[in-house]
């Protein structure tokens, strides 16, 4: 039996989209964050020695990572998947496949970075500090995000943008791995920045992803994508 180490609002929902469309059972272990540090618990160390999330147990088996995860699951059991759900793998050697591939790198490499670096700079200026250094605080935080964060975000959501504009998912016309890959990074990113909040493409790609009755089972069972 699968178990889902599942950190609220977290990249491990992911995994929860992922095994509601191959309908695989799973267990589902949840974890808050701290309510001060929004850290995960320590707890989760005991899983793997990273005490991240997202974390699954197979058996014996310990898997971390998004990607890897999510890699595994459908190599294992995407065979006994259906409809769509049994073809989320990509054909080598094909342009889905060459789109699959960039988005499952895209997602953590590129756009990741600075979407936590943007909610780490909002949330600065919130945090216990003596009342003289708040403003300055608020605006190095305020020059950082316009100067650094929210043009590489800009150059990010335009590109996703106009690929969606093409695209009804990420690597073509069908869903693949690469969307439950980028999911919460699109989340994250119209939560984040304002640009793709005004982004038709990416609008119209968060509503189809989220009228998939498996999103949906997969959000009622973890809450929150991102934090509000």
């Amino acid at each position: 039996m699968i178990t889902v180490h599942h950190l609220e609002t977290s990249r491990s929902q992911r995994v929860l989209w992922l095994l509601e469309e191959l309908g695989v059972p799973y267990e589902l272990k949840l974890y808050k964050r701290h309510p001060v540090t929004r850290l995960a618990p320590p707890e989760l160390k005991k899983i793997h020695p990273l005490g991240k999330s997202p974390v699954i147990t197979d058996g014996e088996l310990v898997v971390a990572e998004s990607a890897a995860i999510l890699e595994y699951l459908v190599e294992r059991y995407g065979a006994q998947a259906q409809g769509e759900a049994a073809h989320l793998s990509t054909q080598p050697g094909t342009p889905e496949h060459m789109q699959a591939r960039f988005w499952m790198h895209f997602a953590e490499g590129s756009l990741m970075n600075w979407l936590v670096m943007k909610l780490v700079f909002m949330t600065i200026p919130t945090q216990p500090m003596p009342f003289f250094v708040r403003p300055i605080a608020r605006e190095i935080c305020k020059k950082v995000q316009r100067q650094l964060i929210d043009p590489n975000l800009q150059t990010s959501t335009a590109f996703i943008e106009e690929h969606l504009g093409k695209h009804s998912w990420f690597a073509g016309d069908r869903i693949t791995l690469a969307d439950f890959q980028m999911s919460f990074a699109v989340s994250a990113l119209m939560s984040r920045a304002d640009d793709a909040r005004r982004c038709p493409n990416l609008q119209a790609y968060l509503k189809r992803m989220e009228a998939r009755p498996a999103y949906q089972r997969a959000l009622a069972k973890g809450g929150p994508v991102v934090m509000g």
